[in-house]
């Protein structure tokens, strides 16, 4: 039996600065990234949040969909959310543009109801979605698809510096992760939260912090250096495999991806093939960060590149 993944969670386009100054625009924004990356991993996605009828929203709906995944709810009259993106040594920092844009425009009632349709599985969100005011509307949404009996999965995500009030952005992040099942954060985001200096030998009192909130199934990333995951007590860690290095936009998106397809694809036996399952999602990762912007690679294409590692 295969599970169904649904994802709420911006869409957006990156607008990435070039060294002449200009603005190369690249579809992202985290949860769209992670519903291309786990159907392009062979899982059954659909998209909850409304794309733009502008033309940056259409591109992104086309793309999301020659990928395999679906779009479930009416495109919205608002524009698409825009993020200037700058690229120091790779790494990425982002100013974004979200006031009155189309992936906000959705009510909790109404993406409920179209939960309803489907058979409960796995129900994504994190990123922008859990930042106030926002978080209200995300929170009901899990709450709402918790009862129904579809597991929460949450990638913590945080954009500190879009945040009014940090404290509240944590408060809401703590809120949403207490309702998870499967919870992913980075170093970042735990050093935001509270958990400064962590390396990957640190992973096991992460990994704790949110198992005790309920939490099945963790994974903590530490770029480079690697990511340790944990499925139900079974725990492993590895290092990121060597990489031509392009850029890391979409990394962590794409390793999360990898994770709920495998999951949602094979349900059973999740704990005895833990180290096999962070393996795929590394290795789709380091596939991604060869090439320029997010850019997922297929199933076939992470399981040739695990083949190469053996």
């Amino acid at each position: 039996m295969t599970l169904p993944i649904l994802i709420l969670g911006e869409a957006l386009m990156d607008c990435v600065m070039q060294p002449d100054g200009s603005l190369l625009p690249l579809q992202g924004g985290s949860p769209y990234n992670l519903t291309r990356a786990a159907a392009r991993q062979g899982a059954r996605v659909g998209y909850l949040c409304p794309f733009s009828q502008d033309v940056f929203g259409q591109q992104l709906k086309a793309t999301l969909q020659a990928d395999g995944a679906q779009a479930l709810m009416p495109d919205s009259p608002n524009p698409t959310s825009l993020a200037v993106v700058t690229l120091r040594d790779g790494q990425p920092s982002y100013g974004f543009y979200r006031e009155g844009i189309a992936d906000r425009d959705y009510t909790p009632e109404a993406v409920l109801e179209r939960l309803r349709g489907w058979p409960p599985g796995v129900l994504h969100s994190g990123s922008l979605m859990l930042m106030p005011p926002d978080h209200h509307k995300a929170v009901a949404v899990i709450r709402g698809a918790r009862e129904m009996g579809w597991s929460i999965s949450v990638d913590v995500n945080l954009r500190p510096r879009m945040a009014h009030d940090l404290d509240e952005y944590r408060q809401a992040v703590w809120q949403a992760v207490a309702l998870a099942d499967w919870v992913k954060a980075s170093e970042e985001d735990l050093e935001v939260l509270g958990l400064p200096g962590l390396t990957m030998d640190d992973a096991p009192e992460a990994v704790e912090r949110f198992t005790r909130l309920g939490a099945s199934r963790v994974a903590i990333t530490f770029g480079g250096a690697g990511a340790c995951l944990q499925v139900q007590g079974q725990q492993a860690k590895a290092p990121a495999p060597l990489v031509s290095l392009v850029d890391t936009v979409g990394a962590g998106d794409t390793f999360w991806g990898a994770c709920l397809a495998d999951w949602a694809t094979r349900p059973e036996g999740a704990a005895e093939r833990v180290a096999e399952t962070l393996s795929r999602a590394m290795t789709a990762a380091a596939i991604n960060c060869e090439r320029k912007g997010c850019q997922p690679p297929t199933l076939a294409e992470t399981l040739a590149g695990m083949h190469k590692q053996e």
